[in-house]
């Protein structure tokens, strides 16, 4: 008997896969690793499939110090899209709204620089196709509203970069005009909506949409492979990017992308999640991997990941760094998504840190060609070589413009690119410095060597006429 119960345990076993082995034992390993090998000082990890749990927790502190656990409320930034298109196909389903009406249908107050703004439909908003970009609005340079009706107000100075239906172009407004459509069609504010139609039911009990970043919201900027603390900026984040959530809700969130969580029908819930043809932006989700439908999220101090895979996996992350070059949340995701398929992820260093080190190398390759240049200066001046050492000013003069180009078109100021990527502003700005003094050096020695040049001949001349006056007065007393 006792061989039969070892005999049908060894089945039963042998029938777990590799990758729930590899989910229930692993997962807390490979976390801590990762925020060993890169630094990152806390994250918090949801994983489900289907409709179980498989892991939640909380990881490393957050910026005041305190640990990060399963409860702790972070922001998720972006995955917040995919919440907010949840709410308008409820709506949908309800007969209100319909996907492919103009949105000044339902928000009559909408309106654009650009005449064609009246064609955005409502579902060009969620697939983020409306025409509106960074590129013609770039929102993020402009002053920030309060509300989502202030949100759509200012709406009306903006132009379109493209004919709406046509482009993608990731846009927060896009966003905030559908949680606006949200308020007026269902009559009451959005936060309470997502409230009492979303989190409630789901029993997503401690999440919440904000407007702006709570006050005293802090976390991390990386400078040179250092975590360093810093305040959020204020900035608006309703209906695009404001919901404050925890692991535990999140998994909740995952369970319910399996078929719309009672919230929304499987057909609708599909919905958010399918591309049209020929994009990989769906509704607040996109496919960017064939085998994944994911979204990330970021703000300044934070960032987060959302993964579905075909076999039932949902993942989660919320991570304590803010936008940069990578996104912690995201590679922390991913490794996981290797860890549940089987393999054996292996923490990388975040490519912002190489790039950094790369930029103090030649941060101090700068300084130290400077020091050179200025004793050199002092040799052979030459007025065309002042300018040559003062270009790098250009790059740093136009940084908002050219990161622009790096992030999609998505335009800040330079405050907000001190906290995307502090370490090209520092190396950029000793670059830029140690260009200057040898400029200055060089156009010091030019201006001496031509005031020694003209004294000189000054002095030749005043000796040629001594002379002559000399020679003068000798022959006239020779004669």
């Amino acid at each position: 008997m006792t061989r039969l119960f070892l005999v049908l345990a060894a089945l039963l076993l042998g029938t777990a896969t590799p990758a729930a082995a590899a989910a229930t034992n692993d997962i807390d390993g490979y976390v801590r690793a990762y925020l060993d090998h890169t630094g990152l000082p806390g994250a918090a990890v949801a994983v489900t499939r289907g409709g179980d749990v498989v892991r939640v927790a909380g990881y490393g502190h957050d910026a005041s110090g305190t640990p990060i656990t399963a409860s702790t409320r972070l922001p998720i930034a972006s995955l917040s899209k995919s919440m907010t298109a949840f709410a308008v196909l409820q709506l949908v389903e309800a007969g209100r709204i319909t996907l492919d009406e103009p949105v000044t249908r339902y928000l009559p107050a909408f309106r654009l620089a650009d005449e064609r703004g009246a064609r955005i439909t409502v579902r060009m908003l969620l697939d983020q196709t409306s025409g509106m970009a960074d590129s013609a609005f770039p929102d993020l340079t402009l002053p920030q509203p309060h509300t989502l009706a202030e949100a759509v107000d200012r709406l009306r100075d903006a132009g379109l970069a493209s004919e709406p239906g046509t482009e993608f172009h990731y846009h927060n407004p896009n966003y905030e005009v559908a949680a606006r459509i949200v308020e007026i069609v269902a009559g009451q504010p959005f936060a309470e909506y997502l409230r009492t139609r979303l989190f409630a039911p789901l029993g997503m009990t401690a999440s919440t949409t904000v407007d702006e970043p709570p006050a005293g919201t802090t976390g991390y900027v990386r400078a040179f492979g250092f975590e360093v603390p810093a305040a959020e900026p204020d900035w608006f984040t309703g209906g695009s990017h404001g919901v404050l959530s925890t692991a535990t809700d999140l998994a909740r969130w995952l369970e319910a992308q399996q078929d719309g969580g009672g919230v929304l029908s499987p057909a609708s819930n599909a919905l958010a999640h399918t591309p049209a043809a020929g994009r990989d932006y769906a509704l607040g989700w996109g496919k960017y991997r064939p085998d994944q439908i994911s979204h990330n999220g970021e703000w300044f101090t934070h960032t987060a990941a959302q993964i579905l895979l075909p076999d039932g996996y949902g993942i989660a992350v919320l991570a304590g760094t803010g936008l940069a070059l990578d996104n912690d949340a995201e590679s922390l995701a991913q490794g996981l998504v290797t860890l549940v398929q089987g393999g054996s992820p292996e923490p990388a260093l975040p490519a912002g840190v190489i790039a950094d080190r790369v930029l103090a190398a030649l941060a101090l390759a700068a300084v130290a060609l400077a020091i050179l240049g200025v004793r050199r200066a002092r040799r052979k001046p030459r007025w065309w070589r002042v300018a040559p050492p003062l270009l790098p000013l250009l790059p740093l003069a136009f940084l908002p413009q050219l990161l622009g180009v790096v992030f999609a078109g998505r335009r800040g100021t330079y405050a907000q690119v001190l906290y995307v990527w502090p370490g090209l502003v520092i190396a950029l700005g000793v670059v830029a410095l140690a260009g200057l003094g040898v400029a200055a050096a060089r156009a010091r020695a030019v201006v001496s060597g031509t005031r020694g040049r003209n004294q000189e001949e000054s002095g030749e001349t005043r000796g040629d006429a001594q002379w002559a006056s000399a020679n003068r007065r000798s022959g006239s007393r020779s004669r």
